[in-house]
């Protein structure tokens, strides 16, 4: 089988190519930077060149602006919007009028589709909510419908918190949790919805052999967690104390927007499709799936 893949120099990216090169699966990086053969893109020059790699199957598109570094100026948000929307369309139309086009087409989306919403459970039947984060998913999303008009299965991978030693949001969080400075951020009471990264690999390998899956799937745990409860159970196994806040004002302070969208919004999320179709969850509980990375 052979698998294209952009942002693959990411964090899910490069854990993905290690994943499905032991399956022994051809994983085939499209890379951003001109290499001296393709594949090759350029979102801003609107190019595709797969050269000789033009008979795809499975097409897994990750790439995307940090959402999290730095803060949201005017300018940061319209990189985190084209680069999600212009790459989109772009791979979309490209693959569209491939002469073998893919079977399946696994677009990166996220749970800030559904916004701030307390402690409403939210599955994929849920409406979008409100808030930057929501109206850039949503439009990412809908970016993919020219792939699925061309008889592609689309699926939109709404991932929640991933968490792996490597990268993103826990790796930032085990240094000052080792130091003794972790703390609940804001009132602790905002939701946490969470996926080990070894259940984003098990969970698309998944998908890509069940075919009846198709549209939006949230990448998540089936047992969200509140930030209090997340906060005390990470300092908990780390051997240290978590006594360190992080009030909402002073978030806000330092942060700006992205402090209310991403670390005082409360999104708690179950992955209906995932249960309902019978994946087996590696790591369900917090505590296992932490345990096992750390």
């Amino acid at each position: 089988m052979k698998i294209l893949i952009s942002g693959a120099s990411g964090l899910i990216g490069n854990a993905i190519k290690l994943h499905f090169s032991k399956l022994g699966y051809q994983v085939i990086p499209l890379q951003r930077k001109e290499p001296s053969r393709p594949p090759y893109w350029s979102i801003e020059k609107e190019i595709i060149d797969l050269g000789e790699h033009k008979s795809i199957d499975v097409v897994i598109h990750l790439a995307g602006e940090n959402i999290a570094a730095g803060r949201w100026t005017k300018k940061k948000k319209e990189k985190i919007k084209n680069s999600r929307i212009k790459g989109t369309k772009l791979l979309c139309e490209y693959i569209s009028t491939l002469k073998h086009r893919p079977k399946t087409l696994i677009s990166a989306s996220a749970i800030g589709y559904y916004g701030d919403r307390g402690d409403e459970e939210l599955t994929e039947d849920s409406p979008k909510g409100s808030g930057f984060l929501a109206e850039v998913c949503e439009c990412w999303e809908n970016a993919t419908q020219l792939a699925l008009k061309s008889s592609i299965r689309v699926i939109n991978m709404r991932l929640g918190m991933v968490l792996s030693p490597q990268g993103g949001a826990l790796k930032k969080m085990l240094l000052p949790f080792k130091l003794g400075l972790g703390g609940i951020i804001g009132s602790g009471h905002q939701y946490i919805s969470w996926i080990a990264i070894a259940d984003v690999l098990g969970a698309i390998d998944y998908i890509i052999t069940h075919e009846k899956l198709i549209g939006p799937i949230n990448f998540v745990s089936p047992y969200p967690v509140t930030n209090k409860y997340f906060t005390k159970t990470l300092a908990k196994l780390l051997h240290r104390p978590s006594v360190v806040p992080l009030p909402s004002p002073v978030a806000k302070l330092f942060f700006g927007e992205m402090a209310k969208e991403l670390l005082l919004s409360s999104t708690k999320v179950v992955p209906k499709k995932l249960i309902e179709s019978g994946y087996p969850f590696k790591y369900s509980q917090l505590e296992d799936a932490l345990k096992a990375i750390l």
